[in-house]
């Protein structure tokens, strides 16, 4: 199982979205986290900007198509995409992400 976390610049886009790949069986769910403030280097200035969190449960078979079409939805020119291993689950929780996205 992997834990998938992308940043969006609202609420509403990152619901559509997640939608999206939960409809194309991409992942199984995705948790948006509103709230983070994110404060990055970009085109040689220091951003700060409001934006949400989101937590994509997917496994590891269905990452490489996973990226793909984030990035095509995404709005962001260069999107954070960043996957982790789930050290542990529930087992009766990663067996729903591979049923779902399997």
């Amino acid at each position: 199982m992997l834990l998938v976390i992308s940043s969006f610049p609202d609420a509403d886009t990152a619901a559509q979205i997640v939608r999206t790949l939960v409809e194309e069986k991409l992942i199984a769910c995705g948790t948006i986290v509103p709230g983070a403030r994110s404060i990055y280097a970009w085109d040689g200035k220091v951003e700060d900007k409001s934006e949400v969190l989101v937590l994509l449960k997917t496994v590891a078979p269905s990452y490489a198509k996973l990226e793909k079409r984030l990035l095509k939805l995404h709005p962001y020119e260069t999107p954070e995409i960043l996957a982790f291993e789930a050290g542990a689950a529930a087992k009766n929780y990663a067996a729903w992400v591979d049923d779902v996205t399997s």
